[in-house]
């Protein structure tokens, strides 16, 4: 899972690059921050599922739920935030850089 999310982060750079080569700074900012809403909930939760996992009692299916919950309460907190606070939000390269974190685990499926 850790894999996963380095994945992403790797994903959100590249997106931040295109976007600052063709929207400008702006829109690559707009791109990293929101590829940062999908990866750190995510590292958050596979942090907490690894940690989870290596306890006596052994990972749950309700440590999963509840962790998938907080990573969604989180996602949709750290988005609304971007939105909020930074006021020269690129709102196409926000969402392109959140679909390009969000799906770059296909990357590792096409690997095998």
């Amino acid at each position: 899972m850790l894999r996963i999310v380095s994945l992403q982060l790797i994903a959100t750079v590249v997106a931040g690059v295109i976007a600052a080569l063709l929207g400008g700074w702006s829109a690559m900012f707009s791109a990293v921050l929101g590829g940062l809403c999908c990866v750190v909930p995510n590292g958050i939760m596979a942090v907490r599922l690894f940690a989870n996992a290596h306890r006596a009692g052994g990972a749950s299916p309700a440590a999963f739920f509840i962790w998938e919950f907080v990573k969604i309460a989180l996602t949709v907190a750290l988005l609304f935030a971007v939105a909020k606070l930074y006021h020269d939000l690129n709102w196409f390269a926000l969402i392109g850089g959140f679909i390009v974190a969000l799906k770059s685990y296909i990357i590792l499926l096409f690997r095998h």
